[in-house]
């Protein structure tokens, strides 16, 4: 897809379709970076945002055990 720059204020910018912006799942802060020449937009993922069904899936497939146990290898050089 070809695009023109557009004038915004002393700088100058492109309009992204509506298509686009759903499919890259964009809100209303994106991330750019300039690799090689070449401007990267992506949408910004929230931190954890996946953890609670990453839990769920751990859950339902019984890997959420604890593994550490009491006197664990860490503990033997600190005094409780």
């Amino acid at each position: 897809m070809k695009s023109n720059l557009i004038k915004i204020g002393n700088s100058k910018g492109i309009r992204i379709t509506s298509s686009i912006i759903i499919e890259c799942e964009f809100n209303n802060e994106v991330e750019i970076k300039v690799i090689d020449k070449k401007v990267i937009i992506e949408a910004i993922k929230e931190p954890r945002s996946n953890w609670k069904t990453s839990f769920e899936k751990m859950h339902r497939n019984k890997e959420d055990i604890l593994i550490a146990e009491n006197g664990n290898a860490f503990d033997k050089d600190w005094e409780w």
